[in-house]
């Protein structure tokens, strides 16, 4: 049986490979995941603006390695997560959901494949800021510097 599935094949044309740069985002699910080696959070964040890419979805991962944790403080801080919850060492998965803040987004590319990087966080107060300051900076590529 066959079955028609509108925007199948726009899906792969419009994933997340082709996100780069500095997005206000909203959180809107997170999970734990274990792993021997490299424990981690799974986020699936949807972004606010650009206007351009609202709606879409970005996933990432923040490992949660004794050597990666400064990178899952900076996020959580500057999404401004519960500070009593981050003073105890605790992480409450549902408390996540809906936090905003300012990602910036880039890409690698190992063995054929591509991977999302979520290479630096910021409050979502600071979007204007951002996006004024990176719009007035002669020379430099816009998204690509907090």
């Amino acid at each position: 049986m066959k079955r028609q599935v509108p925007g199948l094949y726009g899906a792969t044309q419009r994933g997340d490979s082709d996100l780069e740069g500095l997005f206000l985002v909203r959180v809107d699910n997170v999970f734990y995941r274990w792993h021997p080696q490299k424990p981690f959070f799974a986020l699936s964040l949807s972004i606010l603006e650009p206007a351009e890419y609202a709606g879409r979805t970005i996933s990432g991962r923040l490992y949660s390695t004794p050597k990666a944790l400064w990178k899952l403080n900076w996020f959580l801080r500057d999404f401004g997560y519960d500070t009593d919850l981050l003073g105890r060492d605790e992480i409450d998965e549902r408390a996540l959901v809906g936090l905003r803040g300012i990602v910036q987004v880039s890409h690698t590319r190992l063995s054929g494949r591509s991977f999302l990087n979520l290479e630096r966080f910021a409050p979502a107060s600071d979007w204007e800021e951002v996006t004024t300051a990176l719009i007035h900076s002669p020379g430099q590529e816009q998204g690509h510097d907090l």
